[in-house]
């Protein structure tokens, strides 16, 4: 007797559907958080110039010679973009495909497509004018402290989209709520410009001691990048006090532990990196957390903006 496998209806959840369209936008989402990660390790070892004045080309070269370590960093970096753009845009076709006219989910994946060209754009021009490698200009740190400005909305676009892709609902943008959490959004933004200048002042003006690099700061005649890094642990610390209790206010306390434990760990990273003179790595653990804590804070708003429809399952 010859016995028959009965063919299991397939469910949308598993042929492409809301629930699968999620988990590819979360793993977006994290393969978004190493190209950020890489390209911070592209400014901290100086070869944003590896590939020459070139751009999208690579020394004019589809794929160049690999004759320099700084050339395979920057070219590296370069092709885990160019994967990233096909990625997002497989977010956006899927986003239109699985769910409706005027649904979030698809507003959220034009977003995150728009500002990954803005972000592309930004990348061209650093290279195109030469604010790369050894570069410091008040022009260069102008230009990095816009392209983290868009690099955080990028990671906010695609946080969302995944959000609204989960079946969240729409956000209440309205309010004393809406006030709070733009201006716990803001003060992280401020924060990272200043930690962008930092990590500028870190790079091109290594210093040999804490006291020498106090002594940097303090010099009336030292670069502006130098001059302004002090301000960075001060807003730090501000912006610290302002999320600890913008989360102990908040209605979701799942997503505010959250924040609060990754809050913690960045002040101790912070710490270490200023006590350690900046390595390179300990750059990466700070850019890690300082992503990983801004895309907890966006939940936490969203989750904010939204608790009136998330009161009974977020309450936990």
């Amino acid at each position: 007797m010859v016995k028959t496998e009965a063919v299991r209806e397939v469910r949308p959840e598993q042929a492409g559907g809301p629930a699968a369209f999620a988990r590819y936008a979360w793993g977006v989402l994290a393969y978004n958080v190493a190209v950020v990660l890489w390209g911070a390790y592209v400014r901290a070892t100086g070869s944003g110039a590896g590939c020459g004045n070139h751009w999208p080309l690579c020394n004019g070269e589809v794929v160049p010679q690999l004759v320099s370590v700084k050339r395979m960093i920057e070219f590296s970096h370069r092709a885990s973009s160019g994967v990233d753009t096909f990625l997002i845009l497989g977010l956006l076709v899927w986003a239109f495909r699985a769910f409706p006219k005027r649904h979030a989910a698809r507003l959220g994946a034009i977003l995150t497509t728009t500002f990954l060209f803005t972000e592309a754009i930004l990348g061209a021009l650093l290279v195109k004018f030469g604010l790369v490698e050894n570069n410091a200009s008040p022009a260069r740190a102008f230009a990095d402290g816009a392209h983290l400005v868009n690099t955080l909305t990028l990671l906010a676009c695609i946080t969302m989209t995944a959000w609204w892709g989960s079946g969240r609902p729409r956000l209440r943008i309205a309010g004393r709520t809406a006030l709070l959490a733009a201006a716990s959004l803001g003060a992280v933004v401020l924060l990272g410009i200043t930690g962008v200048i930092a990590a500028l002042g870190d790079t091109l003006f290594p210093a040999t001691s804490l006291q020498a690099g106090l002594a940097q700061d303090l010099d009336t005649t030292a670069n502006i990048l130098l001059r302004l890094r002090l301000w960075h642990p001060m807003i730090a610390g501000v912006t610290a006090a302002w999320l600890a209790f913008y989360a102990l206010t908040s209605a979701s306390r799942k997503v505010a532990w959250t924040v609060g434990g990754l809050l913690a760990a960045q002040l101790a990273a912070g710490i270490l990196n200023l006590v350690l003179l900046a390595p390179v790595w300990m750059q990466m653990v700070h850019l890690l957390l300082a992503d990983c804590l801004w895309i907890a804070l966006v939940l936490l708003c969203a989750t904010n903006l939204a608790w009136p429809a998330e009161k009974r399952t977020e309450r936990a």
